[in-house]
C-alpha cells in the first residue's frame, strides 16, 4: 500500500484535484479543503492576475494556512506565444513555432529558465507548459503555433529543452496533449475531436515526443480526444487502455498523470462531472483540472469519495493516484512568493539587466517575417 494509505478516502478525493476559480480569491469551500490538507493545489487564469505584487500576494495568501506535509500544486498556463496568462514584465516569449525556428535548444532552455525563476519569484510551482503536440495539420483550430515543430524529432528536442530550463529553475514542467492533439480539426474545448489514424502512424509521430519525455518531464497532461486505434469509445483521458495501457505499461511513463480541463466540452457535454472524475482517475489520471467552476470541484470530490467508499479497487487506485500528486508536489514544495515590491521588481528584471531579453529580440528579428 502507498504512503497516501494513512490518508482518509475524503481528503485523498481533495489532493487529486487542482481547481481554478473566478476573479479575485477562491471561495471558503476550497480554503476550507486547503487548511484541511484535502485540496491538491490551484490553477490561475488571466482572471485572478494583476499586477506582479499582487499575484505574488495571491499566491502568498493560498500557501499560508497549507499544512506543510500537504503542499499545494500553484500551477498557470504560461506557454508563449497565445497561451501567456502574465503580461509585462515577465519574460514575453513568442509561439513556440517562432522560439524553435532559431534552432538552438540551448537558447530555449535558457528562456525557459528565465521564465521559470520569473514563476517561482511570483509562488508558481508548475507551469502548464511545453507542447509536446506535433503541428501536422494547418487547420488544427487549438494546436498550431503553440507546437515547437512540424515533426518529432524538432518537437521532442526543443520542447524537452524547454522542460529541462523550466526544472531548472525548480517549477515543474507539464507536457501535454497525451496522446497527441496536433492534428485534430476540432478544439476540444468546443468538441469531442477524433483521429482516425493507425497504430503505426501514431507511433511514428504523435507518440514520439511523448516517449522522449519519459525519465526528463516529470507531468504529462492528456488529451481529450478519441483515437480510434487506441479506444474509440471513449476520449483519452478517461480511457483505460490510452492512460494505465499504453502510457503507464507500454511507454513505461512514471511520472504524473494530469487530466486536461474536465470542464471542456469533449468531456463536459457527453459525461456528468462526477462520472469524468470517476472514469479519469479509473483510467490511470493521478491529479484532475477544474479550471472554471469550484462548485463542479466539489462535485467531483463527492463523486470520488462515493466510488472508493463502494469500490475497494478505485479506493487502491485513488489512494496511489493521491500518493502521486503529493509526492511530486513535496519534491517541489510552493517557493515564499517574494511580496517586498523592490525585491520582486528586481527579480522580475533579471532577463532584461542580463541582456537576455534583448539577445533574444535580436535573434527573433534575424528570422523571416
Amino acid at each position: 500500500m502507498t504512503s497516501s494509505s494513512v490518508l482518509d478516502l475524503s481528503v485523498c478525493a481533495g489532493q487529486v484535484l487542482v481547481v481554478g476559480f473566478p476573479a479575485g480569491g477562491p471561495p471558503a469551500s476550497l480554503r476550507t479543503l486547503a487548511r484541511e490538507g484535502a485540496l491538491g493545489g490551484y490553477i490561475l487564469f488571466k482572471r485572478n492576475l494583476g499586477e506582479p505584487a499582487d499575484v505574488a500576494a495571491l499566491n502568498a495568501e493560498l500557501v499560508a494556512e497549507v499544512p506543510i506535509a500537504r503542499p499545494l500544486l500553484i500551477a498557470v498556463d504560461q506557454e508563449g506565444g497565445r497561451v501567456a496568462r502574465l503580461k509585462a514584465p515577465i519574460l514575453p516569449l513568442p509561439a513556440m513555432r517562432r522560439l524553435a525556428a532559431l534552432g538552438d535548444a540551448a537558447l530555449i532552455r535558457r528562456a525557459a529558465a528565465a521564465l521559470g525563476a520569473q514563476l517561482r519569484a511570483l509562488g508558481f510551482t508548475m507551469d502548464f507548459a511545453p507542447v509536446l503536440d506535433i503541428d501536422t495539420n494547418p487547420a488544427n483550430p487549438v494546436i498550431g503555433d503553440r507546437a515547437f515543430g512540424r515533426d518529432a524529432e524538432s518537437v521532442s528536442a526543443y520542447a524537452l529543452a524547454f522542460s529541462d530550463g523550466l526544472l531548472d529553475a525548480r517549477v515543474l514542467s507539464c507536457g501535454k496533449h497525451f496522446p497527441g492533439h496536433g492534428d485534430t480539426h476540432l478544439d476540444s474545448h468546443l468538441a469531442l475531436p477524433r483521429l482516425p489514424h493507425d497504430r503505426a502512424r501514431l507511433d511514428a509521430v504523435e507518440l514520439a515526443p511523448f516517449r522522449a519525455a519519459r525519465g526528463r518531464v516529470p507531468s504529462l497532461m492528456t488529451a481529450h480526444v478519441v483515437f480510434d486505434a487506441l479506444d474509440a469509445e471513449v476520449p483519452a483521458t478517461l480511457s483505460r487502455r490510452v492512460i494505465s495501457g499504453l502510457l503507464r505499461d507500454e511507454l513505461g511513463y512514471d511520472g504524473l498523470i494530469i487530466s486536461d480541463d474536465l470542464e471542456m466540452k469533449a468531456v463536459a457535454d457527453h459525461y456528468e462531472t462526477g462520472d469524468a472524475a470517476c472514469r479519469a482517475i479509473a483510467a490511470g489520471c493521478d491529479t484532475l483540472l477544474v479550471c472554471s467552476e469550484p462548485e463542479r470541484a466539489l462535485v467531483a470530490r463527492e463523486a470520488l469519495i462515493r466510488r472508493a467508499e463502494a469500490d475497494a479497487a478505485f479506493a487502491a487506485r485513488l489512494q496511489d493516484a493521491a500518493a502521486r500528486s503529493l509526492a511530486m508536489r513535496r519534491g517541489v514544495p510552493a517557493p515564499e512568493p517574494e511580496t517586498d515590491a523592490a525585491r520582486l521588481a528586481a527579480l522580475l528584471a533579471a532577463p532584461t539587466e542580463s541582456g537576455f531579453v534583448a539577445e533574444l529580440a535580436a535573434r527573433l528579428a534575424s528570422l523571416p517575417a
